[in-house]
């Protein structure tokens, strides 16, 4: 299709999106010195959700401009899911720095929406060039976020760590991708589909080479065993609101960048590559389980946790056996995923700040100081740990019945094996929020900040509601036209 023909329309959510965050953050130096400005966070939230609306309305069918960005129904869901996830982080973020004082506001919501247009054209892209500039812009604005508290020693080790793994991985990628290039001719996925047969073929070794390399560089941003060891320094170190963006919205990016490059650029050798996703998520469940049960710190377990659950969530690229199935499987996990661990976050961001620790005991009395908290946290928690009626249940039951399907048995025991394993260190916190009383010197009563409580609201309606209505959803998801 040439670029002058092209539906430039398509891409109206991005224009859009990049110009509100050029406007905040011009906002913020017009308003002067001061570092107290609540409009931002509620201007950046009121920007995200516009841009969903326009996601709804210029994203609804199929179309592309050049080889480059394309918008089918992979594009349109997660797109709407990362911008309400990024409205959720805002949210939790505006009662963190009404707190932090020292938090420059402007650039912090900017950068937040800089991350999420470079999520945006992730999932839309049709080619390698493309695609790495949105990995890249999403990057390079979580770099900045994780060391946001510069003045504190842990944010600054984990910034520094996440841009040093984080520059290996994306050279990783690079490498991997300039070996497909120079065998192929082309930056194109749909082109590379339709030349990797051959070239397996003909050069073996070389296509493998170049697969490991992209593997090894997408599984450090999804953060899968062994490329994981960043994410619980980086956890622990950087803003609380900043770790459930990394958890979450960046997490889910990560993951539509490899259904995008392996279901599109590679599908044709599925047989290749399969196995070693299958080998990944294996280990992935099984070591972010066991040593999320040693875990003390709460951010550190729910980084182990997030390991485990990116584990979950490859089963079914491995196990594909048709590609609407394994797709609807995949969204609906990953919608629940959000859910369940961002309201879990933002109970997180409150609790740890009213105690100014984030060990597992911070969590003590938490029934007794704010009941509803402790009831949503352990919905939450049991959605995690993926028990009925729960929308995480339902999740986990999918992909189960998918890998039995594909019969892979094995990887099947894994999860069932594992998933009782997590039943261990969530219900730790389970017995700290209602098994044990209050520390002497908490307040006896813990007050809910409107925004956080949204946040814990809308995702508790959604995890039972996604639980409730699971045949619903996917049933929708099968019927989208996934890629075009």
């Amino acid at each position: 299709m040439s670029a002058y023909n092209a539906n430039w329309s398509l891409m109206t959510p991005e224009i859009v999106l990049m110009i509100l965050a050029l406007v905040i953050f011009t906002l913020d130096f017009m308003t002067g010195m001061s570092r107290n400005k609540p409009f931002l966070g509620r201007l950046s939230i009121l920007s995200l959700l516009a841009t969903t609306v326009l996601v709804a309305v210029f994203n609804r069918e199929t179309g592309q401009i050049g080889d480059m960005f394309v918008v089918d129904g992979f594009a349109m869901v997660l797109k709407i899911v990362i911008l309400l996830g990024v409205a959720g982080v805002i949210a939790i973020s505006m009662y963190y720095v009404d707190r932090h004082r020292d938090v420059y506001q402007g650039e912090y919501y900017s950068l937040l929406l800089f991350a999420t247009l470079g999520a945006m054209l992730m999932v839309s892209s049709a080619d390698l060039i493309t695609l790495f500039v949105g990995l890249e812009l999403l990057s390079i604005s979580a770099y900045c976020l994780a060391g946001f508290k510069k003045y504190n020693g842990k944010s600054t080790e984990a910034a520094i760590k996440y841009v040093v793994l984080g520059g290996t991985a994306s050279a990783f990628i690079l490498y991997g991708m300039s070996f497909v290039y120079g065998l192929t001719g082309t930056t194109s996925l749909v082109d590379i589909n339709e030349a990797v047969p051959t070239l397996f073929a003909d050069y073996p070794y070389i296509m493998t080479m170049a697969i490991m390399f992209m593997i090894a560089g997408f599984g450090f941003k999804i953060s899968v065993v062994p490329f994981h060891m960043w994410a619980p320094d980086v956890y622990e170190g950087a803003p609380t609101p900043v770790t459930s963006f990394l958890s979450v919205v960046s997490k889910i990016a990560g993951f539509g960048i490899v259904l995008r490059v392996f279901f599109v650029g590679f599908e044709s050798v599925y047989d290749e590559w399969a196995f070693i996703f299958a080998l990944l998520a294996a280990i992935t469940m099984i070591v972010g389980n066991m040593i999320a049960i040693v875990q003390r710190k709460v951010k550190r377990l729910m980084a182990f946790s997030g390991v485990a659950q990116a584990g979950y969530l490859l089963v079914p690229v491995a196990t594909m056996v048709s590609l609407d199935m394994t797709m609807s499987m995949i969204t609906f996990y990953a919608v629940a995923y959000l859910l369940m661990t961002l309201g879990a976050f933002a109970i997180i961001t409150l609790v740890t700040e009213d105690t100014e620790d984030d060990a597992l005991t911070s969590f003590s009395g938490l029934y007794q100081r704010a009941p509803y908290l402790a009831i949503a946290m352990t919905i939450f928690l049991l959605s995690l740990a993926g028990l009925p009626i729960t929308a995480g249940f339902f999740g986990k039951f999918y992909i189960f019945v998918g890998a039995i399907q594909a019969e892979m048995l094995w990887l099947a025991v894994i999860m069932i094996f594992t998933s009782i394993v997590s039943f261990f260190y969530y219900f730790g916190i389970m017995k700290q929020m209602f098994m044990r009383d209050p520390k002497p010197n908490d307040d006896q009563t813990l007050s809910v900040p409107k925004p956080v409580s949204a946040v814990v609201t809308i995702s508790l309606v959604g995890t039972i509601g996604f639980g409730l209505l699971a045949n619903v959803l996917t049933n929708y998801f099968n019927n989208l036209q996934w890629f075009f």
